[in-house]
């Protein structure tokens, strides 16, 4: 603001004045100030004035996909802790996973002029409108899942890794038929990165890619049917690994209606009650609050000031073994 006002030869209180269209100031002496603005390339530090204007006026927008969805939930918690002990507050919208209401929520936090906005990107969003708030400085972090024709920060499980992981653990059991339920066609991020990983751990235990092993299930009902067509095949699989929350509840309702407990499972994402189930399951856990909480940190991060090129923050993922992804195949006669 100092530099704005000695390019003009007027105080820092005129400029301020200007940028925040606070009393009176002549017509010429605005439109020299802003020229200076855009010649200087001048972006205020938002939360040095939102903490100056007060915290009332100091929040943040949270775009999430499912406000049912548990894993979102604690997304949104681990979120708000972080932002609360900085004086902030955080305001949370659901997209209902359609890129249109995705859109028009961010629109509305952008209408009350949230100091950083954060987005869980619904499945076929495109973020390319957001391009001239990113380049005006206002911090955007994206969760879960990065961004669509925008480069911006982005805090993400390690999916790929994960995945790998707990198909993987399944095959040091014995398992050599291992199907797969979760969201297809993968497109989005995670479905697309935790398929992979299912892929590369039968890639790298040398077993086949069978298409008959996969099915799409994305949400509780769909996996369970998924998961009993899988049973009814020729040559089923002796274990299954589920590609999220939902599927995980709907493979565990399929084996319970089919009276089975030899088959193994392990899901991605844990469960309420995992611990509980007969036998107890196996998930590989993300950790939802963390995620959260790195995007609060980087987007705080940037509200003080930091312009250093867009990254990515990995969160890692965790193999929780519980009972069910250890069951060995039975044995062939």
């Amino acid at each position: 603001m100092t530099d704005v006002a000695r390019e003009v030869g007027v105080t820092a209180k005129t400029v301020s004045r200007v940028l925040n269209d606070d009393g009176p100031v002549a017509v010429e002496t605005r439109e020299r100030v802003m020229a200076a603005v855009q010649k200087l390339g001048y972006q205020p530090n938002l939360m040095a004035r939102n903490m100056r204007v007060g915290a009332r006026d100091a929040t943040i927008g949270l775009v999430i996909p499912e406000m049912g969805n548990p894993f979102f939930g604690t997304v949104a918690g681990g979120v708000e802790s972080a932002v609360r002990a900085r004086g902030l507050t955080l305001i949370v919208g659901s997209s209902d996973e359609t890129a249109g209401l995705e859109q028009s929520l961010i629109s509305t936090f952008l209408a009350r002029r949230v100091s950083a906005l954060l987005v869980v990107p619904a499945a076929a969003s495109d973020h390319r409108h957001l391009r001239s708030e990113r380049v005006a400085g206002l911090p955007i972090v994206f969760l879960d899942r990065p961004a669509v024709g925008l480069t911006a920060d982005c805090v993400v499980s390690a999916n790929r890794e994960g995945s790998r992981a707990g198909v993987a653990h399944l095959v040091a059991h014995g398992h050599r038929r291992i199907g797969f339920v979760g969201d297809l066609p993968a497109t989005l991020f995670t479905r697309r990165e935790r398929f992979q990983g299912y892929r590369d751990a039968l890639e790298n235990a040398g077993l086949p890619f069978d298409r008959s092993l996969v099915e799409n299930g994305h949400d509780m009902e769909a996996a369970a049917g998924a998961t009993l067509r899988l049973l009814a095949l020729d040559d089923p699989p002796t274990a299954v690994f589920t590609g999220n929350n939902f599927a995980s509840m709907g493979a565990v309702v399929a084996l319970a209606r089919a009276g089975r407990k030899d088959v193994a499972l392990v899901g991605f994402d844990d469960l309420p009650l995992a611990e509980v189930l007969d036998p107890p399951l196996t998930v590989v856990a993300q950790d939802p609050a963390a995620v959260g909480a790195a995007a609060a940190e980087l987007v705080m991060s940037r509200l003080d000031g930091d312009r250093s090129k867009a990254r990515r923050a990995t969160v890692p993922t965790r193999l929780v073994v519980r009972g069910s992804g250890e069951l060995r195949p039975p044995t062939r006669r």
